[in-house]
């Protein structure tokens, strides 16, 4: 749902960006991160442009270039979405009527340097995912990590997760990911194992006080926050160097399935991504690996 602060800026960019603040939310279903980042790059276009009608190409380039060399500066990825935002602005206030052209129709985003997915080596899952203990709380972190690199789960989709998501006699969850989209997922046997020890014999014992799977020590639902420290704290636990996120399960979950010979189409539905583009950045990390492997295994490679 849109925030009720109103935008600043004079009364026409002001109004024309709450109009579409209220499209993204009411006719898009966009998530409420995203809102909340278009709101604050909305803010700040139409403090600097004041009146969307008179707007400019020159204006539009103008407020790129003050992102990037303000204090402090945005980097190229806010960057480039404050610009998929305002572009976003100029097209829906063209269509509403609101302006009779679109200034930001040419504005190219700033390219954005093309950076792999850190994945994990299996041997390193695998001593992450051995530490937790037979503890209430442990049996809870042994199902959240193996439930994240079983499944691929985004940590918000983790977070979210109802009991009645979960067909552990299937082998399937109900994922709920980005911009409302569904779908479901195959749970492998371990995490199916690691999720009935937990659902039995741990969470019954935290006082759940709602549907959510994973709970944290008072009963409630496990925050996004809550569910990194685990992950930082078991992954420093297994003795594995450098911050290690959720995001990185889910990165080993694509990367080790095409290692295995998935098709990428597949991981795509599994991933829950909107585009395959999205998926084939995996693809390259597996190319890497193959070349690895060639180099210190074939003995005209050297």
């Amino acid at each position: 749902m849109a925030e009720a602060s109103t935008v600043n800026g004079d009364k026409s960019a002001g109004r024309a960006v709450q109009a579409y603040l209220d499209h993204l939310t009411v006719e898009r279903g966009l998530a409420g991160n995203t809102l909340s980042a278009y709101r604050r790059d909305l803010s700040r276009y139409a403090s600097f442009v004041r009146d969307l009608a008179t707007v400019t190409e020159r204006d539009v380039l103008a407020f790129v270039e003050s992102l990037r060399t303000g204090d402090p500066p945005l980097s190229a990825a806010s960057t480039a979405r404050a610009v998929s935002a305002v572009r976003g602005l100029h097209r829906f206030a063209l269509r509403e009527g609101l302006c009779t052209s679109d200034p930001a129709r040419d504005v190219p985003p700033p390219a954005l340097p093309r950076r792999l997915p850190k994945a994990l080596d299996l041997s390193t899952v695998e001593r992450i995912l051995a530490v937790p203990d037979g503890s209430p709380l442990g049996l809870r972190d042994r199902a959240l990590l193996e439930f994240l690199y079983g499944t691929g789960a985004r940590i918000s989709e983790a977070v979210g997760l109802a009991v009645d998501d979960l067909d552990l006699e299937a082998g399937a969850v109900v994922l709920h990911g980005k911009g409302g989209r569904t779908r479901v997922v195959p749970v492998g046997g371990y995490a199916r194992a690691a999720l009935e020890a937990y659902l039995v014999r741990a969470r019954p014992g935290l006082r759940p006080a709602g549907p959510a799977v994973f709970l944290n020590a008072r009963g409630g639902r496990l925050t996004r926050q809550g569910a990194f420290g685990i992950l930082r704290d078991v992954a420093a636990r297994a003795g594995v160097a450098g911050p290690v996120s959720p995001h990185a399960l889910r990165h080993s979950y694509a990367t080790h399935l095409l290692d295995g010979g998935a098709d990428v189409r597949v991981v795509q539905e599994l991933l829950g991504h909107a585009s395959v583009t999205t998926t084939q950045v995996y693809t390259l990390v597996t190319v890497d690996r193959l070349r690895e492997v060639y180099a210190t295994t074939h003995p005209r490679a050297r």
